[in-house]
């Protein structure tokens, strides 16, 4: 595992820069897992984040505090939309890491559409 990536053993959060259609960067922190060389991201289909991914599917990470607070440094990263298939998986993965906390969230955010699962392979 290389360095750039080690930084985010030890986070719960990371900063997930997306891109709009002009070319203007959106920072959101979010959660995320890691398995096998590839970080998992578990949101929405009707968020922003998404709408811009499936434009532009260049991104950078970096670990983060719940607030967005950088914790390490800037990864470049190259999404791609998870089978639906492997969603039970990864969301397990989800709330293994992160407890009833993540079962409460999805309550909070089931008006914002269907779960989607985007992988990240850094760059």
């Amino acid at each position: 595992m290389s360095s750039d990536i080690n930084q985010f053993k030890e986070s719960k959060y990371i900063n997930l820069e997306t891109y709009r259609k002009n070319g203007k960067a959106v920072i959101t922190p979010v959660w995320f897992v890691f398995e096998r060389e590839t970080f998992f991201v578990i949101t929405r289909s009707r968020t922003g984040k998404v709408k811009r991914m499936r434009h532009n599917p260049n991104v950078r990470i970096s670990p983060c505090s719940f607030r967005g607070k950088m914790r390490g440094k800037w990864v470049d990263g190259r999404v791609s939309f998870v089978d639906p298939i492997d969603f039970p998986r990864i969301i397990s993965l989800r709330n293994k890491k992160y407890g009833i906390i993540s079962k409460i969230a999805s309550l909070f955010t089931v008006g914002k559409g269907e779960f989607i699962v985007v992988s990240i392979k850094t760059v």
